[in-house]
């Protein structure tokens, strides 16, 4: 029998976001609002910053305390509860940037996008924490969810607004440049935040259908759980293969928060794997 996700901190984020669990404490944000959260993985007491602008995602800096982030005017970093931007090359405010995460080598890869996700202006980019990033893929709607395999071999996409997980040959060579095919696309749902697993499957967030689905490396679902709100947002592992799983309320009504009360909020769904393991921005070791 499945295992069932269970209540691990009741919240109610707009859009609960970029998971990421760092030794005792889980990073997650809430993007429109500005908030990122670390909230301690035993006690499930949680502090927030709010760094004005809204952000897609917050990964621990490798060196010290605070995040790199990708934020509706690009990368910066947060120190002490401040926001420092470095490379704002989102001057037009009908674009932000939505999910990111580190490779191997510290570098942050997040997407861009159109505030109305429109197809072929979305981009995927690279920064090491100079005052400009590398743009890595041009032409997607809505980059969304992404990760590699622990071979560092296969990187991983979701473009939201086309249901499809895109993959890749991956090298951390300076010069490469993924070329992605497509690997899946759900017919319910929009794909959303992704986490891998040792095993070389993805544990998907589907975005509109309350699921979390595992998606073998040959791109078959081979298990599937259900939870109480529609809006399952992102996944990330903990180091016990705990996987915790972040929610939104952005898009209910009033009738379907009634019957979801708990969307916002953060859950956990016990696995018998594990995940590829979290790597921290050393751009600006």
């Amino acid at each position: 029998m499945a295992n069932k996700p269970e209540l691990f901190l009741e919240a109610d984020a707009h859009t609960g976001e970029g998971p990421v669990v760092d030794g005792n404490y889980l990073h997650w944000v809430d993007i429109p609002t500005g908030l990122i959260y670390r909230t301690d993985l035993a006690s499930a007491k949680t502090e927030s910053v709010n760094i004005g602008k809204s952000v897609g995602a917050a990964v621990p800096l490798e060196s010290k305390d605070g995040y790199a982030v990708a934020y509706e005017d690009g990368f910066g970093v947060v120190e002490d509860g401040e926001l420092q931007p470095i490379d704002t090359f989102l001057s037009d405010p009908h674009y932000r940037m939505n999910d990111a995460k580190c490779d191997t080598r510290g570098r942050l890869w997040g997407g861009s996008c159109h505030n109305d996700f429109t197809a072929g202006l979305g981009k995927l980019h690279r920064w090491d924490g100079k005052a400009s990033n590398k743009v890595m893929v041009e032409n997607l709607a809505l980059p969304n969810g992404l990760g590699w395999n622990k071979e560092n071999t296969l990187m991983y996409l979701a473009d939201s607004i086309s249901q499809t997980i895109l993959v890749s040959d991956f090298d951390l060579a300076d010069d490469f440049l993924p070329s992605f095919r497509e690997l899946i696309t759900i017919d319910s749902g929009f794909p959303d935040g992704l986490a891998v697993d040792n095993e070389g499957c993805i544990w998907l967030a589907v975005w509109g259908a309350g699921r979390v689905i595992r998606i073998s490396p040959q791109g078959a679902i081979i298990a599937e759980h259900h939870f109480p709100v529609s809006q399952a947002s992102s996944c990330a592992f903990g180091a016990d293969g705990t996987l915790y799983v972040t929610s939104a309320r952005k898009e209910l009504s009033e009738s379907e928060l009634a019957k979801q009360p708990l969307a916002g909020s953060i859950f956990t769904l016990a696995t018998d794997t594990s995940g590829v393991p979290i790597s921290k921005f050393k751009g600006l070791a």
